[in-house]
């Protein structure tokens, strides 16, 4: 019988900590330290997990949404035996090309389930996680997926806004394999939190429909009767946690000074006496150590089980086919057909009708889509027939009414996504992607399959006017590395663009798409051009002087300014650009040709020009916005701005 106790099991988290960010001269020791007891019992006796199948699909879900807090997370999956996280990489803590980043990044190392860091996306992913369980528990039963998704979130969690929106859909869906264990130190970076904050998290939790517990945070026996409590509740759990940050630390305990600077020599000195922690800096005891990897032990076996259901279980293929993200064998022969039909009656739709169509052929040729809308599927278009609602009882149904949580909704379905099995889409209007950004940002930055639907896309929204129209919008989405941002021009360019969009493997996508009805401008059928990102849509008439590129609904304008430019006399062609980022991606030689070398270059969006000069120069022409819309009819609006095919055939003319 080992002789380990719970004290040395949770010290050896607190020591591995300390002497990470003290070799680091960097990193937040307080919260790991403080933490230790409770993370030190999850992880022994609640968390299902197996650190030698870390993908196993049925695994519970560990999201450390307090992500400045990354030694804990590091600690415990080197303890418990997860092998990308060595001592080595231990040592390497916060260094450059090491696994052990400041704050933990998905894909790392095997364990790391969702990148954290900015406040409250960690506790907002870990929703659509949830929310993944209970969908995909709904389709494939008890037997394939019945797993919990645990959160460690602090004060900053819960002090973001994102915090509210997320903890409201949650209770809303009564996600009750959803557990959120709060860091309740009371310490912030600036001091105590009630500086800045005198909110009751558990009534606040409570307001929501949360089941809710407080429990000391150092106190071995209560955080386990707590978390036993927790798994046998109806509804999401909260536990506040009452923690000494930096707990053990002789002089700093409990104080913003172990919060995020290294201890120093001396304090990790007295540390080490105070917890009785008589080891060299990353030194583990081999009896510890042993402790450690044998909570493992029933995770192990679990996934042993599960292996043995899912190869009797009727669904094992269909299941294994959603988990690795292979689109279904008949999506093909669907999307083919679908698209020969958009050339043949050549429909003049709003783009964001063009979407919804799409989606009519999608959806059920793609099973595993889970569509959504924050609080718009009016206007956005995302809820296709025979579609209800996704909720507690109704966990089998494929869409979810976020409600008005752009925020929650984007990350959300980064946890969807992260939880393999779905692929979410969600819509909003194309100015509200300001609220959504930061959980847009993390999903590129992690790489997952999500499909942004945005739109009400420029002035061409009319009578709401500025606070509704998108005018930088397009350039600052465009700056967001690894997103893919379409602004498609007729039904089959948006067809094309949901073909793309869920082909991808390693990036989201986002669907800017208009309120306005647009002519059909893609008159023959053939390989997906939106792939290539920019095409010739219309060759010139002659020799051509002069290079229109458009996108979205500017489209159909630079086609009418083709038209007046070669009734001058002018041989135009016109180049599609749905999608710059996809465009950039194709071979020099092919980007050369599409841009019209030593032709004039006049470029036409409903936009500002930031990010255009990459395809006309300096020198080239920009027909758009260089301020806020305005509030009237759309039509006039576009005279108004001086959007109209006159103006860009006269700014082609000038450069001649």
């Amino acid at each position: 019988m080992s002789n380990v106790s719970h004290n040395d099991m949770a010290n050896a988290i607190r020591a591995l900590a300390m002497d990470a960010v003290q070799a680091a001269n960097s990193g937040h020791p307080g919260m790991p330290m403080g933490m230790a007891d409770v993370a030190t019992v999850l992880f022994s006796k609640h968390l299902k997990h197996a650190p030698a199948q870390p993908h196993w699909p049925d695994r519970d879900r560990f999201v450390l949404s307090a992500g400045h807090g990354s030694m804990l997370l590091y600690a415990l999956l080197h303890l418990t035996g997860y092998a990308d996280l060595t001592l080595d990489e231990l040592r390497k803590f916060r260094q450059l090309g090491s696994r052990t980043a400041g704050h933990p990044e998905f894909g790392h190392a095997a364990g790391i389930e969702t990148t954290t860091g900015p406040l409250g996306q960690g506790l907002a992913t870990a929703v659509g996680m949830a929310l993944a369980e209970r969908v995909l528990n709904a389709r494939y039963g008890d037997a394939l997926v019945d797993h919990r998704t645990w959160v460690i979130a602090g004060d900053g969690c819960l002090m973001e806004g994102i915090s509210h929106e997320a903890i409201s859909l949650a209770g809303h869906l009564k996600l009750n394999k959803l557990i959120v264990l709060f860091d309740d130190n009371q310490i912030s970076i600036d001091g105590p939190v009630d500086l800045t904050c005198n909110d009751d998290q558990i009534a606040r939790f409570a307001a929501s429909g949360w089941a809710t517990r407080s429990v000391d945070g150092h106190d071995a026996a209560a955080i386990d009767a707590a978390l036993a409590w927790a798994k046998t509740q109806d509804r999401p759990v909260l536990v506040a946690c009452r923690t000494v940050i930096g707990y053990g630390a002789p002089t700093k305990a409990g104080t913003a000074a172990t919060h995020g600077s290294p201890l120093g020599p001396d304090e990790i000195k007295g540390a080490r006496e105070k917890l009785g922690w008589a080891h060299a800096p990353f030194e583990i005891p081999a009896e510890i150590r042993a402790a450690w990897a044998a909570t493992a032990a029933a995770g192990t076996a679990a996934a042993k089980d599960w292996e043995a259901r899912l190869a009797a279980s009727a669904d094992a293929a269909e299941f294994d086919r959603v988990t690795a993200g292979r689109l279904p064998a008949g999506y093909e022969a669907a999307f083919a057909a679908y698209k020969a039909k958009l050339v043949a009656d050549k429909p003049k739709w709003a783009t964001r009708k063009s979407s919804q169509m799409a989606l009519e052929a999608i959806n059920p040729a793609v099973p595993e889509t889970l569509g959504g809308s924050a609080d718009l599927t009016g206007s956005n278009n995302t809820r296709t027939a025979g579609w209800k609602p996704v909720g507690p009882g109704a966990y089998g149904q494929r869409y979810v009414h976020y409600g008005v949580r752009e925020h929650a909704m984007a990350a959300a379905m980064n946890g969807i996504a992260l939880h393999k099995g779905l692929i979410p889409y969600g819509g909003t209007f194309l100015v509200f992607s300001d609220y959504s950004r930061p959980a847009i940002r993390l999903g590129a930055l992690m790489g997952q399959r999500v499909v942004h639907v945005m739109t009400h896309d420029s002035i061409g929204l009319g009578e709401d006017g500025p606070t509704h129209q998108p005018v930088e919008h397009m350039a600052a989405l465009r700056a967001i590395p690894n997103l893919l941002v379409f602004r498609p021009a007729d039904a089959v360019e948006t067809a094309e663009a949901w073909d793309v969009a869920l082909r991808q493997d390693s990036r989201p996508s986002l669907l800017a798409l208009t309120r306005q009805d647009l002519p059909a401008v893609r008159l023959e059928d053939g390989p997906n051009l939106v792939a290539r990102g920019g095409y010739e849509l219309r060759a010139a008439d002659g020799q051509a002087r002069v290079t229109l590129l458009a996108t979205g609904s500017e489209i159909a304008i630079a086609l009418e300014a083709r038209d007046l430019l070669q009734a001058g006399g002018v041989p135009t062609r016109v180049v599609s650009m749905p999608c710059f980022e996809l465009f950039d991606e194709q071979p020099e030689a092919y980007r050369a040709e599409v841009l019209g070398p030593g032709t004039v270059k006049v470029a036409v969006e409903a936009a500002i020009r930031q990010g255009w000069d990459a395809y006309i120069g300096t020198e080239g022409g920009f027909v758009g916005m260089t301020g806020f819309g305005a509030s009237g009819p759309f039509q006039e609006l576009y005279k108004h701005f001086g959007i109209t095919p006159e103006a860009v055939a006269e700014a082609a003319r000038r450069r001649l």
